[in-house]
């Protein structure tokens, strides 16, 4: 029997930090200029956590903006789904810290591992446990502080990754808006080519670091390119094919920001012009899962969308993962 609802984005928000990292600062840092960065990658500056500032308390602050947004108090969450590949602690999980600053009280709450890929996995999460009726709203944080897991000694990486939040707040929706179908995939037999060391570390992760860098990035950026150049095409393609969607349907596609030449290359084959393609990527930098929620928030703050426009959200990620979700916008 079909449900009378769906469910959609009721809330957005996002966080920040004040501090900025430019291309100016990492020249002074390593061998690399603005020029080869821009180039490269799109990327201009990127935000960085103060250091005695945890990534729980960033977080709150997009949970608390997208619960606003809701209409809805803290009280109202009966779930929390946090995403994250840099928590302050493995325990109490990013969510439980965000559950106590925010005063969720009544809310579950647990942390996702799909590296950036967090966000689109979170969603199809959310929407399976509403539409089973177990939770009524649910909060998704994704929240990341790759700074803290970053080498600023190695050039191919350090220019990349930036911190910060975004969130959403999933509900109901009788209006025929809402998620139409999310699709996740993951590749593990390629999760060499990205690693972030734990408690553990392999001989050869420890051989592809800096002395004494043990929990931080490494990536064989050439393999991760042609993996994401790929990928992001191919599995918005898939959606839309499988929801018997044509790409000239959908207003604006939001992708992982990454590498602005991903994202060329991905609008190539897709055969999109790039200002239908949602991009923040040059202040940001990659903040891993936190990038498209972030950048929902920014293109609904800046008027760009409207109710019952139809939108794909994409993204990959270290594992490796994957994923697309096509949905119609509901506020």
């Amino acid at each position: 029997m079909t449900k009378p609802f769906k469910v959609g984005i009721t809330g957005t928000g996002r966080a920040l930090p004040e501090k900025r990292l430019t291309n100016s600062d990492l020249e002074k840092m390593v061998d690399t200029s603005d020029e080869w960065i821009v180039k490269r990658t799109g990327i201009s500056e990127r935000r960085i956590l103060d250091e005695d500032m945890p990534l729980s308390q960033l977080a709150s602050k997009a949970a608390k903006n997208a619960i606003t947004d809701a209409g809805l108090d803290a009280s109202d969450i009966d779930l929390i789904i946090a995403t994250t590949v840099t928590p302050d602690y493995l325990s109490p999980s990013l969510a439980c810290s965000v559950q106590k600053e925010i005063g969720a009280e009544k809310a579950a709450a647990f942390d996702m591992n799909a590296a950036c890929t967090g966000f689109i996995y979170a969603l199809k999460v959310a929407q399976g446990l509403i539409m089973s009726e177990a939770y009524n709203n649910v909060l998704i944080v994704a929240a990341e502080a790759m700074s803290r897991a970053t080498d600023f000694t190695d050039r191919k990486t350090c220019v990349l990754f930036g911190d910060g939040a975004g969130a959403v707040v999933l509900g109901r929706v009788e209006d025929g808006t809402g998620i139409d179908k999310v699709n996740l995939g993951a590749i593990g037999k390629m999760g060499s080519v990205l690693t972030i060391p734990c408690l553990y570390i392999s001989e050869e992760d420890r051989a592809r670091r800096s002395e004494g860098m043990k929990q931080v990035v490494w990536m064989d950026g050439s393999e991760v390119f042609i993996f994401a150049s790929r990928i992001m095409s191919e599995a918005t393609s898939s959606i839309l094919k499988e929801t018997g969607t044509d790409i000239s349907e959908i207003k604006y596609l939001f992708p992982h920001q990454a590498n602005i030449r991903i994202l060329q290359n991905a609008a190539k084959r897709l055969e999109m012009s790039m200002d239908r393609i949602y991009s923040n990527l040059s202040m940001t930098g990659n903040i891993s899962s936190a990038s498209i929620p972030v950048c929902l928030n920014e293109a609904y703050e800046k008027n760009m969308l409207q109710k019952g426009d139809k939108l794909v959200l994409v993204a990959f990620g270290g594992g490796l993962t994957y994923g697309a979700s096509l949905l119609t916008w509901s506020k």
